[in-house]
């Protein structure tokens, strides 16, 4: 007889969704069982032929479905303000450009974000970060780039890693600085551009606040040759890149994206066959932001089926900001995806799992297999499909951190 697996915990009497096989990702192990230890899970698979387990605890599921943690892997949860007003004055007929020359916009919220401490925007963050977290987030990735200026960024960053340890989840985060164009550098793009690889980058990168590095490729944000810029700096870092793409217009961002190696180009709407091609051939994941597309009733659908022919990884994230998306929910996202995208229940299951986990660079989150953080998310519900197909309501039963 085996000795038995010493473990911390064990969940047993689970329908499990490991999503350990990206060719069926939404393939369900009747009768599972999930084994922990030093946070780490050493086993996932069907209690049928599992070894005996010695564990400190075990938690019976009692048939609840047992997922990976979810992972939004884009968004801009800390910032300063609201930007509720606007939304309203939209809906009253108020253009963008109009609510921008009032002091709107972008510039409101890098106005009060500059404002903040970091305390302060952990206070105002954290309410929006616990709410990810009763749907069942484990990881979240924060971006930088609503403070436009080096002592901003960093306690924006600050605060994001503040959050993380305060509230139980792995936080990623992300310099934004090539977001937007500050007004005191106004008409002054390539300027700014030097400040945030000569000054910004390298300070935050020093101080180990620098995950990743994203940039805003767009014609109210940066050129492909000042993006270019940005990722030559970081990759001299060895910093990993990423980019919003393709959102508003086809500036060939994702391919140039795709060049360097990205984890991700994100929002695509207008993505065109050489942009998929390139992402295929780099490895790049697709994030698709239903809640953006939704929020400023965007018409231009993403290329979803050219992108499944590509075989390009499609991952889902809530784009959780003040100006175009306040969403914190992964659920209503995935079911965004759905209803908006047309994707599949498997794909968007695979979305906020493992293409999520990759779109982040992370090969230890994502998925119930040996090896991986043991953070999981048990769920009353029985069906997969049924946390894609409601809106609204809070399934999760219980939520598990690297085994807590």
């Amino acid at each position: 007889m085996s000795p038995a697996l010493s473990c911390d915990t064990v969940w047993s009497h689970a329908r499990l969704l490991p999503m350990a096989d990206p060719a069926r990702p939404d393939a369900v192990v009747e009768a599972g069982v999930v084994a922990a230890r030093d946070g780490r899970i050493v086993y996932a698979g069907p209690a049928d032929g599992a070894p005996a387990f010695e564990a400190g605890r075990t938690i019976d599921c009692a048939g609840r479905l047992l997922t990976p943690g979810l992972i939004d892997c884009h968004t801009h949860l800390v910032y300063g303000g609201s930007r509720a007003g606007e939304f309203e004055a939209r809906l009253a007929g108020a253009g963008y450009e109009a609510i921008a020359r009032a002091g709107g916009g972008i510039v409101s919220t890098m106005r009060a974000t500059r404002a903040a401490t970091e305390a302060d925007l952990v206070a105002m963050s954290a309410p929006r970060l616990a709410e990810m977290i009763a749907d069942g987030a484990t990881t979240v990735e924060i971006k930088s780039g609503y403070g436009l200026e080096l002592a901003a960024e960093r306690t924006m960053l600050r605060a994001a890693r503040s959050l993380g340890d305060a509230l139980d989840v792995s936080v990623v985060t992300t310099f934004l600085g090539a977001h937007a164009l500050p007004p005191e550098f106004a008409g002054r793009a390539d300027a700014y551009i030097d400040e945030v690889v000569q000054v910004m980058l390298p300070a935050l990168a020093a101080e180990g606040l620098v995950d990743a590095v994203d940039a805003f490729c767009e014609g109210i944000g940066f050129s492909p040759a000042q993006v270019e810029r940005v990722f030559t700096a970081a990759r001299a870092r060895g910093i990993p890149v990423k980019l919003h793409a393709e959102q508003l217009s086809n500036l060939h961002g994702a391919a140039l994206a795709a060049r360097y190696g990205a984890l991700s180009a994100d929002h695509l709407e207008h993505l065109d066959g050489a942009g998929i091609a390139a992402m295929a051939a780099a490895g790049t994941v697709a994030t698709l932001l239903p809640g953006a597309y939704y929020f400023t009733r965007e018409t231009v659908l993403p290329p979803i089926d050219a992108l499944r022919a590509g075989g390009v990884p499609m991952a889902i994230a809530t784009d959780c900001n003040p100006g175009t998306s306040p969403l914190t929910s992964l659920l209503l996202a995935m079911n965004m995806a759905a209803t908006l995208f047309r994707l599949t229940v498997a794909e968007c299951l695979a979305g906020v799992t493992i293409h999520a986990a990759r779109a982040l660079g992370r090969d230890d989150i994502g998925a119930l297999v040996p090896g991986h953080w043991a953070d999981l998310a048990v769920w009353d519900v029985t069906q997969p499909a049924e946390l894609v197909y409601r809106i609204g309501g809070r399934p999760l039963h219980a939520r598990y951190w690297r085994g807590r």
